[in-house]
């Protein structure tokens, strides 16, 4: 799509969001939520969403979803997200979000979408019985960033298929509605730093998931210290010694996991924390880490659960939240709206 407009002359954005479908973890707050504190400091404007349209693509409970949306945004706040300086928000709240996905199903294309890894991996072998919107949900993505005109996302490795749709879908409306304009910007990604991806206490080859079965896979941001150091404690490993040199790790994912997440909570290198227990067993350095993971969760967790326990406050930070979004996005469904050639009275 290299004829469309690619220059855009709007304010830098930022758009990120998670789904209310659990607790959040050690490897959300190491993988996202720390970055996204980070990104307040450069940009003048960061939306950052509950994203519970997207949760009901798979089967969910509808009387537990408010909770839920609350409970992550409880954790986006304990986590260090200010919700003065950041738009703290439900999707299902900015009735723009909809409309604009709409409006985007209709520039994307089939084979696009044909093409996300993401659907085949959830769906599995009975994509038929897949909800239309589990099919459709990465133009529902685009809108979600592109509604705000973001010009950043934060993203996974997982993720950037989707970040490449929202592009493409950006350069389609601006090629067949822009009028020679770059009406929406094409997002760039903002990858975490290597060592962030943070993998199951189970199976190291595994990331870790709010949607894994087993607790003990994950340390949740409000664990107690006894059920960190617990879980730590029986986290998998080998029986090896852990080695002098990162490259003895390769081969040995769970102990990578467990240094990698000892040099995050640290601010360490991973060389520098073999340097200093390599040759040790597990024995030793379990009870360290257990130590580090504690003293690094304690604020995180405290403050956690204060927000979880006062849930008027956290609909009037989601209230305010909503009405910078919506104040942000009206704008933007005008102007989408007059290009693609609505009714108006």
């Amino acid at each position: 799509m290299s004829d469309a407009p690619q220059t855009y002359s709007g304010p830098a954005r930022v758009l990120s969001g998670m789904q209310p479908t659990g607790g959040l973890h050690l490897g959300n707050y190491l993988g996202a939520l720390k970055n996204w504190v980070a990104l307040q400091d450069r940009f003048e404007e960061c939306f950052y969403c509950i994203v519970d349209m997207h949760a009901m693509t798979v089967a969910h409970d509808p009387a537990a979803l408010p909770d839920n949306v609350r409970r992550v945004a409880a954790a986006y706040l304990a986590a260090g997200v200010d919700p003065d300086r950041s738009a703290v928000f439900a999707q299902s709240a900015v009735p723009a979000h909809a409309e604009l996905a709409w409006i985007f199903q209709c520039v994307a294309r089939l084979g696009w979408l044909e093409r996300m890894t993401q659907f085949k991996d959830k769906a599995g072998k009975d994509a038929e019985r897949a909800s239309v919107g589990l099919f459709t949900y990465p133009v529902l993505q685009a809108a979600d960033i592109l509604v705000y005109k973001a010009t950043h996302v934060p993203v996974g490795e997982d993720q950037k298929q989707h970040l490449e749709l929202s592009r493409d879908i950006a350069a389609r409306f601006n090629r067949d509605f822009g009028r020679g304009e770059a009406v929406f910007p094409l997002p760039e990604p903002h990858i975490q730093a290597a060592g962030a991806r943070i993998m199951s206490l189970k199976d190291g080859t595994a990331k870790m998931s709010k949607s894994d079965p087993s607790d003990n896979s994950r340390i949740n941001l409000d664990d107690d210290a006894d059920t960190i150091a617990r879980k730590i404690r029986k986290a998998k490993t080998d029986p090896e010694p852990l080695p002098e040199a990162l490259a003895e790790l390769d081969a040995r994912p769970e102990a990578r996991n467990l240094v990698g997440i000892y040099a995050a909570l640290t601010g360490r290198s991973m060389e520098d924390i073999l340097h200093e227990y390599g040759g040790q067993g597990f024995g030793v350095f379990k009870p360290k880490l257990a130590d580090v993971a504690v003293e690094f969760l304690a604020p995180i967790s405290e403050e956690y659960a204060r927000l979880k326990s006062d849930p008027a406050e956290l609909d009037r930070i989601l209230k305010a939240g909503a009405e910078k979004a919506n104040a942000a996005a009206a704008p933007v469904i005008a102007e989408a709206r007059d290009l693609v050639g609505y009714w108006k009275a």
